[in-house]
């Protein structure tokens, strides 16, 4: 691998697993330590992960997320359980919005063989997968197409949303908190988001465990501004404990 894969096997494989040795980093690909520690330093002064004794582990503060099939990679059971779970909340008849993301594809997924149903998206791979399913009411955002994650973003999708009438959007993060809320690190998702937040009758939050503690530049709203998050049951106990306390409805999903 040239110096930039290595880097971004490095991003993926710490997005994947939160905490990795210098050792089984040099061993997966083959290379020495002192390559890896030079490959986590420049990592590290992008800001995107922290150096820690003997190994590295990802920042809290999410400078940039991973593309869209980086994503799709990692964390299959949960997304897939968060999918099921949160398809089996939509109601026939309903206007439902699924946020771009792979996790939201799980729920797609789920609704492919429903019926009596309207679904909103802004994502490309969402609508490819529902384009052949004629008993669906399909839209699509529109906007300005952000490629690496297979969506559209920024104003014109966000006046889009504000036209519709929605029952329930299932919005997708990459990064959220009690002390941060939901937050991105792209400007241009926040219109979409927030729009989302002015128009949905029910809001509810789709991300597995792994996003849980990290934070973006920028806020979308805070916890309390959703109806529920559903999130799988390795999120920590003081914090689902936490969520309740402020009238956030958590569903814990076991694996």
């Amino acid at each position: 691998m040239i110096p930039s894969e290595r880097r971004d096997f490095i991003y993926r494989y710490v997005h994947e697993y939160q905490l990795v040795t210098i050792v089984a980093l040099a061993e997966l690909m083959s290379v020495s330590h002192m390559t890896v520690r030079r490959d986590i330093h420049q990592l590290e002064e992008e800001g995107k992960v922290i150096s820690v004794s003997g190994g590295v582990r990802l920042s809290d503060a999410l400078r940039q997320e991973l593309a869209y099939k980086e994503k799709a990679q990692l964390h299959h059971r949960q997304k897939r359980a968060i999918g099921k779970y949160a398809a089996g909340l939509v109601e026939d008849g309903q206007v439902v919005y699924l946020d771009a993301g792979t996790t939201s594809f799980e729920i797609a997924r789920q609704l492919a063989e429903r019926f009596n149903l309207t679904v909103v998206t802004n994502d490309f791979s969402i609508i490819q997968h529902l384009m052949n399913r004629p008993q669906l009411n399909l839209f699509h955002t529109g906007g300005r197409v952000d490629q690496r994650n297979y969506s559209c973003v920024g104003s014109c999708a966000a006046m889009l949303l504000r036209t519709l009438n929605i029952d329930v959007a299932f919005i997708s993060t990459s990064s959220w908190d009690l002390e941060h809320g939901l937050s991105t690190p792209h400007e241009e998702k926040v219109l979409v988001k927030q729009a989302l937040l002015d128009v949905a009758r029910r809001k509810v939050l789709v991300s597995d465990s792994s996003k849980y503690g990290k934070y973006g530049m920028f806020r979308v709203c805070s916890l309390a501004a959703l109806d529920d998050i559903i999130c799988d049951a390795a999120l920590p106990s003081e914090t689902q404990q936490q969520l309740q306390e402020r009238g956030v409805r958590l569903h814990s999903i076991n694996l």
